[in-house]
């Protein structure tokens, strides 16, 4: 694999070089072992820091795969089934009608409960108990199961309070004891990061021309676009959102903190062992992995496909060209996932917050290139 080790070092380069990103990693691993590590650019342009294999960097959505891990753990352990109605170790939770939604509905993102109060702020986000009461008082938005939308922020509170109700525990502990401490990244992978650790973070920036584009693509909606509902738009993640002290330290578990290496060790140990420690049993990877839900997607309307927490397609979203990768990309357009197929798992995480996976296509390509050329 030097070979692949050369062409990503060669393709980052490029991108750094052309301006296209500022900071980049890529870590590849094949059957449990890693065999690309690979950065180029930059961490924090105020101070030519460069990235290293363990610059952490707030990728967003990437790491709802962590999330959804946890709950694959703690279902292994008999703390719940996927199909225990949430209320079961949340009675709040059934008020206004759902009190049957399940946590296979949450972790395939058909719960019905996609929203969260249009007078949120930032500071809201920070305070777990006062975003579970809102998220136990919404109401539906459709029946339970019935279709599907992305619960961009919804899905890491009911994930993470299921996981303290079921353990005691907040999800940044569950966290490290059981994925992020067992495979040595317990320095790399996080929801809520403390203060002592930020120096140690990329910074964000967003992409040159992003919030034009954006303020273009906003007004060329519809205004009555589901997803204009289901948060307001100052919570859009954005770079200036990714640099903020007060959401670097909270636990936000809809998304999350990590490096490359750290993200791709973590699918590799679902698909098999990684130095001795596999997250769980071949039987429930395969649960996790079939497809559960798809669709058009009721929030943000584009067409879907879910496993059980984890999205299937790859940074295409294509689940019928790539039905065997599974995994999540973030807001900026950063990438992880795992391969049942090939065995391989990958993640691309940079700085620059970008409006699309153009990058993560790219060196996904070059990957799985190599990984079917085994």
């Amino acid at each position: 694999m030097d070979d692949l080790q050369r062409q990503v070092q060669e393709a980052i380069d490029r991108l750094v070089e052309s301006g296209t990103e500022r900071g980049v990693q890529v870590a590849v691993y094949r059957d449990g072992e890693q065999v690309v590590d690979a950065v180029a650019g930059v961490a924090d342009p105020a101070s030519g820091r460069p990235v290293d294999a363990g610059t952490v960097f707030y990728n967003f959505s990437i790491v709802k795969g962590a999330t959804a891990t946890l709950a694959h753990i703690l279902a292994e352990r008999g703390l719940f089934g996927y199909d225990t109605p949430v209320a079961e170790l949340w009675p709040e939770f059934a008020a206004h009608g759902k009190q049957a939604v399940t946590v296979r509905q949450v972790l395939d993102h058909t719960a019905g409960v996609p929203g969260i109060p249009l007078d949120t702020t930032v500071e809201d986000l920070c305070d777990w108990d006062k975003m579970c009461a809102a998220i136990a008082d919404a109401e539906l938005w459709w029946e339970p199961g019935t279709k599907v939308g992305y619960h961009a922020y919804t899905f890491g509170y009911i994930v993470g309070e299921l996981a303290r109700r079921a353990t005691g525990k907040p999800i940044s502990q569950v966290l490290r004891e059981d994925i992020a401490g067992p495979l040595g990244v317990a320095d790399e992978l996080w929801f809520g990061m403390p203060a002592s650790e930020h120096h140690r973070l990329a910074r964000l920036e967003d992409e040159p021309g992003a919030a034009e584009a954006a303020a273009q693509m906003m007004a060329s909606m519809p205004p009555d676009l589901p997803m204009f509902r289901s948060a307001p738009p100052e919570l859009f993640p954005n770079a200036e959102f990714g640099n903020r002290a007060d959401t670097l330290a909270a636990d936000i578990p809809a998304g999350g903190k990590t490096s490359a290496r750290a993200i791709a060790r973590m699918y590799a140990a679902l698909l098999g062992e990684v130095d001795g420690v596999r997250l769980i049993p071949p039987e429930r990877l395969a649960e996790a992995t079939a497809v559960s839900s798809s669709g058009i997607d009721e929030v943000f309307g584009m067409p879907t496909t879910w496993g059980l927490g984890y999205g299937i397609g790859g940074p295409s979203g294509d689940a019928q060209e790539t039905p065997t990768v599974f995994g999540l990309g973030g807001v900026g357009g950063s990438f992880g996932c795992g391969d049942t197929a090939s065995g391989v798992a990958w993640a691309v995480t940079k700085n620059r917050v970008s409006n699309d996976f153009t990058t993560a296509t790219q060196l996904g390509q070059l990957i799985t290139g190599a990984g079917s050329a085994r």
